[in-house]
């Protein structure tokens, strides 16, 4: 399996981003209008340069007029929604359109305003959700409070060890944090902190659970050969894969918590796009989905960055 992919015949030349926050004073519309404002204005384009649009959102919309009308424009607007690949798809769909030759410019957009919706994270309690069963039936804390104590028991960390770690990952992203202006939290915490919190699920305590936040991010792409007409630093787009798996969980007896299949083919897949052979000495640097410290604990071998069993 694989894509054919389009390895530097697309690169970004703008983007924007607003700080991520409880934002009392900002609906999904403000959102939108300053992450998008921000983009245009990195490269000095308006809105009418856009060619067309994707916007990512999960909760607050069904359409592409959560876009076209805040925005005052009367493009092609496509909504797009996977969950916490949302964002993803958003530019992963864009940039296809570009390498397609459908377009000129375009712009990705992701938003949600999450604080608003009474429920941790996204995808709970959302009215007329689908009935297929693929909505979540735990919360996402639940679902991740699983993956700990099965990776310590398949490969023989003790309860101790196992916390340390976890607190390690959720240390080393507060630090992060820390130095970001536009994150959620800019506070430095210690690992004594973090290992002595509440717990919210089985072992998880409340660092090992991510924030949640209303915010919103944008990105102008266009094709490689015009990179350098809105910028003298394009990021030109090596690899980009999506995978849907069948997501069955607890119901499959044979998955046993310590692995992403998806991700681990997706990464698969955007490797052999980019040329990329040995992700650990060729990668410089990466941001994982940490939504949940174990997450990114089996991210990093679902990735390739070490060996199964030794990312701890």
């Amino acid at each position: 399996m694989g894509s054919n992919g389009i390895k530097d015949r697309v690169a970004i030349v703008g983007m924007g981003c607003t700080r991520f926050a409880e934002h009392w004073d900002k609906g999904v519309d403000d959102l939108l209008l300053w992450s998008t404002a921000d983009a245009l204005d990195s490269v000095g384009l308006t809105k009418h340069d856009i060619d067309a649009f994707w916007l990512g959102i999960a909760s607050g919309s069904h359409s592409g007029l959560a876009l076209a009308r805040p925005l005052g424009v009367t493009k092609p607007v496509t909504r797009v929604e996977n969950f916490c690949a949302t964002g993803s798809e958003a530019l992963r769909n864009a940039a296809y359109a570009l390498a397609s030759g459908a377009y000129d410019l375009v712009m990705a957009v992701g938003v949600e305003k999450v604080k608003d919706s009474g429920y941790q994270g996204l995808g709970g309690g959302r009215v007329g959700g689908p009935s297929d069963g693929t909505e979540r039936t735990l919360a996402a804390a639940a679902m991740f409070a699983m993956c700990g104590p099965a990776y310590a028991k398949k490969y023989g960390l003790s309860d101790e060890q196992m916390r340390e770690v976890l607190a390690r990952i959720s240390w080393k992203n507060h630090q992060n944090g820390a130095r970001n202006e536009r994150a959620q939290f800019r506070k430095e915490v210690s690992m004594e902190t973090i290992c002595s919190a509440p717990l919210m699920a089985g072992t998880l305590g409340l660092f090992d659970c991510s924030g949640v936040a209303d915010g919103s991010a944008a990105a102008i792409l266009c094709r490689a050969e015009d990179a350098h007409r809105y910028t003298d630093t394009p990021l030109y787009v090596k690899g980009l894969s999506f995978i849907a798996g069948k997501a069955t969980g607890n119901a499959d007896p044979d998955y046993d918590y310590t692995w992403f299949p998806e991700i681990h083919l997706a990464a698969q897949d955007a490797y052999a796009q980019a040329g990329i052979t040995d992700p650990r000495s060729q990668i410089a640097m990466a941001e994982v989905h940490d939504c949940f410290t174990p997450a990114e604990l089996l991210i990093y071998e679902d990735l390739g960055f070490a060996e199964r069993g030794t990312a701890w």
